[in-house]
């Protein structure tokens, strides 16, 4: 079942994504050279907790930690570790928080200092193919209109949409429906509708699409090894449009 929010939970949504963004930007201003991201999921869980917050991800499928540390060759949902950070290292911070009962999702890929300009350019791709994702997310439209968006723009350029990996619905718990595809076919899938708050988080690469799970069963790895990026907002359909609720 798919839920639809009152004007009065999103604006409580909308409080919790305005802090979460806060702690993404801090985490962020964090990630150093010779920083690990076990450290960085301690100040994750430091500022949570100062902004009157609960995480949402400790404690989801058993999920050992705070934040979602991923660098490199690790797509998606990597436990904080005593890895330190080095340069040229891509790393995305995924973050959730529970704020008055109301779940928001956000993520964020950064360059540990210089990096390849390749891989500068799948964070600039990835970050614009969900900008255009947003702006697909009116009444009316549907949701294969939001993986088509982001998979001609990634392919466009050149790189690659993760299939097996992707966005959620989100409210009162950290995952609900409807799935939310990083690819697909225009006018297709369910029908938006004003209510629905969606979290959508395109992954590409640089290599082959296909991932495999690690072995602590959490991460995802791509299978080629090759880099990643990924980015993330939680966003409300409402009657005029979309709302970008973490931000």
């Amino acid at each position: 079942m798919i839920n639809l929010y009152t004007e009065k939970e999103i604006e409580i949504m909308a409080e919790g994504g305005k802090i979460l963004a806060k702690i993404i930007k801090e985490v962020a201003k964090h990630a150093k050279i010779g920083t690990t991201t076990k450290e960085l999921d301690k100040v994750a869980e430091d500022l949570i907790f100062r902004y009157g917050a609960k995480p949402a991800f400790k404690g989801f499928n058993n999920y050992p930690a705070v934040l979602c540390a991923s660098v490199n060759e690790e797509v998606v949902h990597a436990i904080p570790n005593d890895r330190k950070l080095k340069e040229g290292d891509l790393l995305t911070l995924d973050l959730g928080i529970n704020y008055k009962n109301y779940c928001t999702d956000m993520a964020i890929t950064i360059g540990i200092g210089k990096i390849d300009k390749k891989f500068q350019k799948l964070i600039d791709v990835t970050e614009k193919s969900l900008e255009l994702a947003i702006k697909q997310c009116k009444p009316g439209n549907r949701l294969g209109d939001i993986g088509f968006a982001i998979q001609s723009y990634v392919e466009k350029n050149g790189f690659n949409v993760i299939r097996d990996l992707v966005g959620h619905g989100i409210g009162k718990k950290v995952h609900e429906e409807p799935e939310v595809l990083n690819y697909g076919e225009k006018a297709t899938g369910i029908v938006l509708k004003p209510g629905m708050v969606i979290a959508i988080e395109p992954m590409n690469i640089v290599g082959s699409y296909e991932v495999e799970r690690a072995k602590d069963g959490f991460a995802f790895l791509s299978k080629d090894r090759s880099i990643s990026a990924h980015f993330e907002h939680t966003v409300a359909i409402t009657k005029k449009g979309c709302r970008v609720l973490t931000k």
